[in-house]
């Protein structure tokens, strides 16, 4: 697996990739369709990745929210950097893409020197909630919130100090 950024002839692969992995889990309302299939507009307000297997498909995306000044920022502190709109194509999954995404937005934020990485996620999405866990994110319920009133999403944070030290790197 190769994961890098997005390029502009996967932009449509990529769209359709997210669409269809958010439809699986029936975690897709109309309104935001368009959002998830506007690669371009993300790379010109975020890092979009891309995860491509060794032929060279295409598997997985994720954004990378590097600050709170982001216009896909989904929070306020200065100090922290987020993820949006993880997906992994369905023949896919189980093949550890989503956590490998992750695990680089975790670096990015660390390259960053961002102290936290936040991101919200659908309530359906089992998934997706046992990756951030097993890799040290925390559930906080101040972090969720209603998009439209039949969407909650729930708010997760890894404090990146912490992982860091936990890692026995020093914290470096």
């Amino acid at each position: 697996m190769e994961i890098r950024s997005v390029r502009p002839e996967e932009h449509s692969d990529l769209a359709d990739l997210t669409v269809m992995a958010y439809q699986q889990i029936g975690d897709l309302e109309d309104s935001y369709e368009p959002e998830l299939r506007d690669v371009a507009g993300r790379v010109a307000g975020a890092e979009v990745l891309v995860c491509v297997d060794d032929d060279g498909a295409l598997v997985g995306g994720v954004t990378f929210v590097p600050d709170h000044g982001s216009p896909y920022a989904e929070f306020d502190a200065e100090h922290a950097a987020g993820m949006r709109m993880l997906a992994v194509h369905p023949a896919a999954q189980g093949r550890g893409v989503g956590e490998a995404l992750v695990l680089e937005c975790i670096a990015m934020a660390r390259a960053a020197d961002r102290i936290e990485l936040v991101l919200h996620t659908g309530t359906e999405m089992r998934a997706a909630h046992r990756i951030y866990e097993r890799i040290g994110f925390v559930r906080d319920p101040n972090l969720d919130w209603w998009p439209t009133p039949s969407v909650e999403l729930l708010g997760y944070r890894l404090h990146l100090e912490a992982t860091a030290n936990a890692a026995g790197d020093g914290g470096a």
